[in-house]
């Protein structure tokens, strides 16, 4: 009887072909940079961001024809998307570490008890001293108030369209939120101020500039709010309607659940899409110096407007306090972020 010979550990196999070496791509990478940095000692180009260009392309090039000559067309075209996919990664994640690297940096150089809880009431721009806090005041204002008007409705809304919305009225619904959310922010104060301030009477306000904010949240709130429903399995409803369980009992008791986690993710971007924003509320409430409480009367400063205030001053003690403002304004959204996340976890459904 014949035997069959397995070819063991040590015996070459043809179906293994060459493969680039461990040290292949630091090797590559570091001739990248050498002939980068070469370029930019004989040539004209210069900075650093060009630099990097020229390494990130002489290293595509180096690798992709090293790789094809070693491990055939396949195995380097398949490098090569796997570097590429790295590289827009990397292109993607540098300048976002960058800015929260710088913004960290500066505002943290004017970072004191003082300055979160001070007004810029009497101080000069030349003048060091001087806080964000009625800055605070007025953003926390501003924003929970846009969002006690825009969240409710735009879940409603989203509601309608998912489980309700039939026929003409729906797509009018859905044609206009998908107009709504390219609208310049500009366009959203300049509403409120035609409408509301010189055609109702509305006070330049707090109030007049969170109504402005909740137009901006709105179609954020009911497109993510929209698809977050739309992924919740029929199964679930047609378990639920099986029981005798009435359509609103359970949208309220089995579609929402399911989906808060990511209705409070949009929530949370609407709130980060408005919290920056500078040009409707030069519009409907302007600037003050000083603390307001009241958002219905009269002008209200934000965390927006007072670091373009400070900005524009150009002096070097209010530079200081804009990239303090910015940290500030950074923090306050994260910290809504975290605690929309954690409370979503807390109510999401288990099992």
């Amino acid at each position: 009887m014949a035997t069959t010979t397995m070819p063991t550990r040590s015996q070459p196999s043809s179906l293994i072909g060459g493969q680039l070496p461990r040290w292949a791509t630091p090797t590559v990478g570091a001739s990248a940079v050498a002939a980068a940095f070469a370029l930019n000692l004989t040539t004209g180009l210069a900075g650093w961001f060009g630099t990097a260009i020229v390494a990130a392309l002489v290293f595509l090039v180096i690798q992709s024809i090293w790789s094809f000559r070693v491990e055939g067309r396949r195995h380097a075209v398949d490098r090569l998307a796997t570097t590429l996919v790295y590289s827009t990664f990397v292109a993607a994640i540098v300048p976002l570490v960058s800015v929260l690297f710088t913004v960290l940096v500066k505002g943290l150089a004017v970072m004191s008890w003082a300055f979160l809880t001070d007004s810029m009431r009497n101080v000069s721009p030349r003048a060091e001293g001087g806080g964000v806090g009625h800055a605070i005041v007025g953003t926390l204002q501003q924003v929970g108030i846009a969002a006690a008007f825009a969240v409710p409705v735009g879940i409603l809304a989203a509601i309608y369209l998912v489980e309700y919305g039939r026929g003409r009225l729906a797509k009018v619904i859905s044609f206009f939120v998908d107009v709504m959310t390219g609208i310049p922010s500009i366009v959203a104060g300049l509403f409120i101020f035609t409408a509301f301030v010189l055609g109702l009477g509305l006070e330049r306000s707090g109030f007049a500039a969170a109504l402005a904010l909740a137009i901006l949240m709105l179609p954020v709130i009911i497109r993510t709010t929209e698809e977050m429903l739309k992924i919740v399995p029929n199964d679930l409803r047609e378990a639920s309607y099986a029981l005798g369980v009435p359509k609103f009992r359970t949208i309220l008791k089995v579609v929402l659940p399911t989906a808060l986690a990511g209705i409070v993710t949009g929530a949370m971007l609407s709130v980060a899409r408005v919290a920056g924003e500078t040009a409707p509320l030069l519009l409907t409430t302007f600037l003050t110096q000083s603390y307001n409480y009241n958002p219905l009367e009269g002008p209200q400063a934000s965390l927006p407007l007072f670091i373009w205030d400070q900005i524009t001053s150009g002096t070097s003690a209010s530079v200081g306090r804009a990239w303090g403002g910015a940290l500030v304004l950074i923090t306050i959204v994260m910290l809504f972020y975290i605690t929309a996340k954690l409370l979503a976890a807390r109510f999401a459904p288990k099992g």
